[in-house]
Formats: structure tokens, sequence, C-alpha cells
């Protein structure tokens, strides 16, 4: 093939790729949201309760379990799952199970969600149960008010009190 074709074909063909990625860069319209919604989003990182308490071990079990193996208590390793509820105007928008990770399912449950709401003043209700009963021990409620393209974030942090709202 002739220098100059060759040379000319690939700037047209360059040409042609970069026309491409121009349009797709702009032209299909991406909205995270629809107008006049905001968005709830649940994040969290959370190991649940053990879901069976530790036993002591008797003298006798002690006795049959190699030297290195005499831990005076038993404890399964196994956490209960974390449930949360996210309650919107009273009406339920998310109920999530967050099942722990591991294979012996003794790591952290980790769950996340976008939900969108319409925006304005809402009364907003978490719920979260992390033992093995499934108990909604921990539950925050506040009316905020969700003006368009904002993202609350719901968020479980111990050290800060619990449920977290930001």
């Amino acid at each position: 093939m002739n220098r100059a074709v060759a040379w000319g074909l690939q700037v047209v063909l360059y040409g042609a790729f970069a026309a491409t990625l121009g349009w797709f860069s702009t032209s299909p319209a991406f909205e995270p949201l629809p107008p006049g919604h905001a968005l709830i989003r649940v994040s969290l990182n959370h190991a649940g309760q053990r879901k069976a308490a530790c036993r002591t071990r008797s003298p006798e079990e002690l006795a049959k379990l190699a030297p290195n193996m005499r831990a005076a208590e038993d404890c399964p390793r196994e956490r209960a799952p974390v449930l949360v509820k996210v309650e919107l105007d009273g009406k339920s928008v998310a109920d999530i199970v967050a099942i722990p990770s591991g294979l012996s399912r003794d790591g952290a449950s980790v769950a996340y969600r976008r939900i969108p709401v319409p925006a304005g003043t809402h009364r907003i209700r978490v719920k979260l149960a992390d033992d093995a009963a499934g108990t909604f021990d921990r539950v925050r409620e506040e009316e905020m008010r969700l003006d368009p393209g904002r993202v609350l974030v719901v968020d479980f942090e111990p050290g800060k009190g619990g449920i977290v709202l930001r």
C-alpha cells in the first residue's frame, strides 16, 4: 500500500474515533437523580453480635484437648445478620438483611442501598438490629429537609452514638 494512502487512512480512522468519543462524552445525558428528587444512601459496614453465647468448658473437656487448644471458653464464630429498616413518613422504603461475610459467617455485614425520594421535608426513621433475635434496639428518628439533588447518608458508627445521618 502506498505510504500516503496509509497515512491518510490512519488520519481518517483516528478522526472517526475522536468524533465518536466526543459524541459519547456529551450526548447521552446522564442524570443521577430524577428532577425534584433527593437521595438517601444507606451505607454500612458493621459486625453483628455472635449468634450464640460463649460457654465455659469443663475440666474433662479441657483434658481431652491438645495443650495448645485449651481455651477455657468455647465461642462460636458465626455472627448474626444485620437488619436495617428505613421508613420515610411512616412508609417503609428499605428492608435490608446484610449477611455476615467470611466462610464461617464471622465477618462484618456490608450493606449499600440507593433510595431516590421526592425532595421536601420528611420524617426519616432508621432501625437497626444486630443480634440473633433480630431486636431493633437502635433507632434514630429525625425530621429533615431534603433539597433536590441532596444526598443523605445513613451509616452506623458505634463510637459516634450509633446510627448517623449526614
